[in-house]
């Protein structure tokens, strides 16, 4: 079967390769209505999705098919896209001057108009991408996961660390509104259908590190989506075997009211009927979206976001056989389960917006919002273990059997943990826009109420012995119970600028300085975080961009970083702190007559007033206390353009160290949990060129292995490394419909504009990650001493997916 897989590749790749013959080139320049060249326009063949951009005198390439008719679309940020139909045998194709006009429906984007603009460092990716990725999830996280900077060792989370911080140091807002995550997650199992739809979405921005003003309190990263506003009528249904998805948009006939609703429903089972644990697996997730806009007038406009999600997750284990060691201490563990697990995340969230442009100068936003989230953790599993040592004697007749018995018992995990967390806001932004400035302020009160019922407890018998063992009395091995209520008022604040100089020579410069500030009556603290970024780019004949941003990054605590493991809550707690330096940039060039990319970032970050954790699987356990400071350090590349002509593929690497050292300990730095030293990603494209039709895409991930440690350790000094997550998702798709097609006999398949069909080969290579470890107690072990045993355990192995997607 491996043999097949790997001939069928390989062939596939070979073919893919062979270069284009029946194809002609659509040449010209992109300009505005005053005749000025357009930058960075997107020229796109509809016919096979590929495309080209602009270059910065507007000239593009575009390669079409030989003596067919092919509809071309050309768009660009601030502008309305257009369409056309051109006939390679009878229209001019050389010199063909495509004219755009400016869109001023969305005055914050008329200010990057037609060029790359060096105001933010903010990075832009196409939405299109991610229907075409190869990934188990389908969320927008994983494309996130390709960029520099950006690791995650587990397909099943859309979960991500950025240079070097924890997953809840990563802000995520759609439409200015700030999105919340689930509490209790405490593994990628549960984790279904992150909030993102991307059906929806028409604008994707992120940022690393040096985010602007704007942005709110976390320490690490920003994403920013924008979900479409549509001018026409248009829908897609997807349907594979992880589930299914339908979206639809329209406009009204006075082009006043549009919506854009979406809805997903996702089961991982077939995936994790995969992993190591076997068992009756019944995932189900849920969730419906809709974005309405009302159109008062020229001036004056209402936006509203609604979304509801149902994430179920119910498993009964059965048994789960691990062989793991050294070549030189070869083990074997098997178990067998009684119980099950139920777990429900049940989430509401509402936003009203009224948006009011008093003149083509200024903006005015108010937003009120709403977020619910209701979560049920309830389990009581029992497992009967049996760990035993292999014969890894090469020729033996008993290789690989079990010839000791080191440890039998059984443990016993019980949970009933339930939360509920309310969050109510009201926003309100402005800007005012001129020649040279862009000056934007906001300000924002939370109201937050969460009550957290905890209860949960650890049962480990070793050979009759219960653990811990002092000879008298019975001990649980863990026991957590707490109830907390709690209720907190937030005010944050924000100004800045942006002020744009254009010199004789034609260079720009760009310099942004803002500030934030922030009050939580929970703690009575009152921070100031101040916020700058200068970009430069020169008028040289080579397309350079530099730029530098630093600032301070306060993350206050929402509510897991206050708890600590026993559950109880620390209210004299503080502000994690994060001190920025970045130093980037951007170098754009032309090989093989085809544009490229390189961006290049030096960071360094200073910590304070951290607060340590551990990581299991995706769960994070704080400290509950601002015990230690640290440093995260590294460098970033990435390289992107038309590897494959016409279309856009990239390659990110990533170097970063990230220690910590607690207050007062004597010990010193230690490496944090998120301390991946090393992060390799690839998103690639091709198509056949005789047959553009047939296209692959392949996701590549590599990253060195992160710390750990046994939970019995108090200390957050992580001792050891996981291996190497290693992971090969590939796809192949073929274009069954085209909005060149017309069917004659099945006239019905005429609504579609465009229809393809996709094979999926998740894990191609096989490998058994590991995103976590079970530790195995015994009371004897071959040297007659108590000892614990790290098992390790493994994410999904190889699956295949089909998938249909068809636009209307």
């Amino acid at each position: 079967m491996n043999l097949k897989i790997y001939f069928s590749v390989i062939l596939f790749i070979i073919v893919f390769s062979v270069q284009a013959q029946n194809v002609v080139s659509l040449e010209g320049k992109v300009v505005d209505k005053k005749g000025e060249p357009i930058e960075a326009a997107h020229i796109r063949n509809m016919s096979n999705n590929t495309g080209v951009i602009s270059e910065n005198d507007g000239s593009y390439s575009l390669k079409i098919p030989k003596d067919k008719k092919v509809l071309v679309q050309a768009s660009c940020i601030g502008y309305k896209p257009t369409s056309f139909t051109i006939n390679t045998k009878t229209d001019k194709i050389t010199n063909h001057t495509i004219t755009l006009e400016v869109d001023v429906s969305d005055i914050e984007e008329v200010s990057v108009v037609g060029k790359l603009s060096p105001e933010s460092n903010l990075v832009k990716i196409n939405a299109k991408h991610i229907e075409i990725n190869p990934d188990i999830s389908g969320n927008v996280e994983s494309i996130i996961k390709t960029l520099p900077g950006v690791s995650s060792n587990t397909e099943l989370s859309s979960q991500y660390s950025v240079r070097g911080g924890s997953y809840d140091e990563n802000m995520v807002y759609v439409n200015d509104i700030e999105i919340y995550k689930p509490l209790l997650i405490r593994s990628g199992q549960q984790e279904g259908l992150s909030f993102l739809n991307s059906d929806m979405v028409s604008s994707i921005h992120f940022s690393s590190g040096g985010f602007e003003s704007i942005y709110g309190d976390k320490m690490s990263s920003v994403l920013d989506i924008r979900y479409n506003k549509p001018i026409d009528f248009s829908g897609k249904v997807s349907l594979s075997l992880l589930g299914g998805t339908a979206q639809l948009e329209d406009v009204s006939k006075n082009n006043k009211f549009t919506y854009n609703t979406g809805f997903r429903y996702k089961t991982s089972q077939y995936v994790l009927n995969s992993l190591e644990t076997k068992g009756d697996y019944n995932p189900s997730f849920y969730d419906f979206q809709t974005y309405l806009t009302y159109k008062v007038n020229n001036k004056l406009d209402f936006d509203f976001l609604g979304y509801y999600a149902l994430n179920s997750y119910e498993f009964v284990p059965k048994n789960r056989e691990t062989s793991f060691g050294t070549i030189n201490e070869a083990l074997n563990l098997k178990i067998y389960y009684d119980g099950q697990e139920k777990d429900k995340f049940e989430t509401f969230m509402g936003a009203f917006t009224t948006n009011y442009n008093p003149n083509d100068k200024v903006f005015l936003k108010l937003i009120f919002s709403a977020y619910q989230t209701v979560e049920e953790e309830t389990y009581d599993i029992r497992g009967q273990y049996y760990l035993n040592e292999l014969d890894n004697t090469i020729g033996s007749d008993t290789y690989g059997d079990s010839i000791l018995n080191i440890g039998v018992g059984e443990f016993h995990n019980h949970a009933r943990n339930y939360l509920t967390a309310n969050v109510y806001s009201v926003a309100f932004k402005g800007g005012f826009y001129s020649k040279r400035n862009k000056l934007r302020w906001g300000a924002k009160y939370n109201f937050e109420m969460i009550d957290d019922e905890l209860s949960e407890w650890e049962r480990i018998d070793s050979a009759g012995y219960s653990i811990p063992y002092n000879g008298e009395t019975i001990e649980l091995h863990k026991s957590v119970r707490a109830k907390n209520d709690i209720s907190s008022n937030r005010i944050t604040a924000f100004i800045q600028d942006t002020y744009n100089k254009k010199f004789i020579n034609s260079s720009d410069l760009f310099l942004n300085i803002g500030v934030r500030a922030h009050y939580w009556d929970f703690n009575n603290e009152f921070i100031v975080s101040p916020r700058m970024s200068v970009s430069y780019k020169p008028s040289w004949e080579k397309n350079m961009l530099f730029r530098f941003s630093s600032g301070f990054y306060y993350q206050p605590p929402f509510y897991k970083e206050m708890k600590n493991p026993e559950g109880q809550l620390n209210e004299r707690i503080k502000s994690q702190k994060s001190y920025h330096f970045v130093l980037g940039s951007d170098y754009i060039f032309r090989a093989w007559s085809r544009p490229f990319k390189v961006t290049t970032e030096i960071y360094y970050k200073i910590l304070d007033d951290l607060i340590p954790y551990k990581i299991d699987n995706v769960q994070i356990e704080y400290s509950g206390f601002n015990l230690a400071h640290g440093y995260a350090m590294g460098i970033d590349f990435k390289v992107n353009g038309e590897f494959v002509e016409g279309i856009e593929s990239w390659a990110s690497l990533s170097l970063m160290q990230t220690k910590e050292d607690i207050d007062g300990d004597g010990i010193g730095y230690y490496a944090r949990p998120t301390d991946q030293l090393v992060n390799f990603s690839l998103f690639f494209q091709d198509y056949l060129p005789m047959n553009p039709s047939y296209r692959m895409n392949l996701s590549l991930h590599f990253g060195t292995g992160l710390p750990f440690s046994s939970p019995e350790v108090g200390e957050y000094d992580e001792a050891f490394r996981m291996r190497s997550y290693k992971r090969v998702d590939l796809g192949f798709s073929k274009v069954i419909i085209d909005k060149e097609k017309e069917f004659e006999k099945a006239k019905w398949l005429n609504v579609f504009e465009d229809m393809w069909i996709s094979f999926e080969v998740f894990n191609l290579l096989d490998i058994n990650n590991t995103i976590s470890y079970m530790w195995i107690k015994t009371v004897n072990n071959q040297a007659g001493e108590a000892s614990q045993y790290a098992v390790p355990n493994y994410l999904t192995s190889r699956r295949i997916n089909l998938k249909l997607t068809a636009k209307f």
